[in-house]
């Protein structure tokens, strides 16, 4: 099973690449740690950056509570979005 994973701009400035593809990933949450983990030692990096952030699958905004254990499918593709603010 294959999930994209698309980063923001901030996150994909600190880990170098713009998306990554994860394999085994059956749940939003397991892509949330699978992301955090390729931070390695700069996992509190990834804390940071992801508290303006909110989760997208497939162009659907998911909340962060219990939906991350939502199931994910073969070709589901999983977003960080920044959160925006405007006036």
């Amino acid at each position: 099973m294959s999930i994209t994973v698309e980063l923001t701009y901030d996150l994909a400035k600190a880990l170098g690449v713009r998306r990554l593809e994860l394999e085994g990933t059956p749940t939003l949450r397991e892509v949330v740690r699978l992301t955090r983990s390729q931070f390695g030692a700069e996992a509190e990096t990834f804390d940071r950056l992801t508290r303006v952030t909110a989760l997208v699958v497939n162009g659907v905004l998911v909340s962060q509570g219990r939906a991350q254990d939502t199931p994910l499918q073969d070709g589901d593709r999983v977003s960080f979005l920044k959160a925006a603010a405007g006036g």
